[in-house]
């Protein structure tokens, strides 16, 4: 049995640790988007960086079916790999933003 309440407690801890980050940029915040009763987490960048307007997710994940699903991954970072460190199993992981028919190619679960 998942233990989801374990599940968002790790994906905050990511987003946190990834918003600290952006602190380097000056005129950018990142905002942390949390919602426990929908299960949706989700990081963004918003402000100002040479005189260009910076807008966009940097990370997005969803608990769904009682597994963690990776619907966006704006980094270099492996974040499935980080969640596994957490604690989190493989098989409770799925890698949203990959098509279907590639997800039984990766280590994560297919859905």
């Amino acid at each position: 049995m998942a233990d989801l309440n374990k599940y968002r407690d790790c994906i905050q801890e990511l987003l946190k640790e990834y918003a600290s980050y952006v602190l380097l940029q000056e005129d950018v915040e990142a905002q942390i988007i949390v919602d426990t009763q929908g299960d949706r987490y989700q990081l963004l960048y918003v402000g100002w960086r040479n005189k260009r307007r910076v807008f966009g997710p940097v990370m997005h994940f969803d608990i769904k079916d009682d597994k963690i699903w990776i619907q966006w991954n704006g980094t270099e970072e492996e974040v499935g790999d980080r969640l596994v460190e957490m604690g989190i199993p493989k098989q409770d992981i799925v890698v949203g933003f990959h098509p279907p028919f590639v997800r039984p190619f990766t280590d994560y679960a297919v859905g």
